[in-house]
């Protein structure tokens, strides 16, 4: 399979976004910063895309300019191992300007969207067993921030 990779457009942020990121995640880092050129199409020096990794994994940020917008359309999922990493996460995405929404989803300061899973979640909500599947629906509902432990209260009645 060919690699894919998430290429994200900002206006001028790329850089600012990019070092945010790697300041959160482990095993993340900038590989490379690319400027533009006299030939354009926006003013020389400024930087072009910033290739880099979160925990390991390509992204590239592109300063394309103020024509596109990211969107809620798109959103990264974080699966995290328990809930102090779910609250680590989620603090520090919506710090400085993110934007909190339901049901574990959130977008940061710079408009990307980002999904904040405690490990055992997905289970809880795609049960076999309909009555866990609707318990753990329903309380995911009622949340913000997912809370593994309420969730399995709630799945027990």
């Amino acid at each position: 399979m060919p690699n894919i990779n998430p290429f994200l457009w900002f206006d001028t942020q790329a850089e600012d976004a990019a070092r945010f990121y790697v300041s959160i995640f482990p095993n993340s880092r900038i590989t490379t910063i690319s400027h533009y050129g006299e030939a354009g199409p926006r003013p020389a020096g400024l930087v072009m895309t910033v290739a880099f990794e979160l925990d390991g994994k390509p992204f590239i940020a592109l300063n394309g300019g103020p024509h596109w917008k990211i969107n809620e359309a798109i959103s990264f999922v974080i699966d995290c191992a328990d809930q102090a990493e779910v609250d680590r996460y989620w603090e520090a995405l919506t710090a400085d300007g993110g934007k909190a929404h339901a049901c574990g989803w959130l977008t940061d300061k710079f408009g990307v969207t980002w999904q904040v899973v405690p490990s055992g979640f997905i289970e809880l909500v795609t049960s076999p067993d309909p009555v866990t599947a609707a318990r753990a629906m329903a309380a995911m509902q009622q949340m913000i921030k997912l809370d593994i432990g309420a969730l399995r209260r709630a799945v027990e009645g």
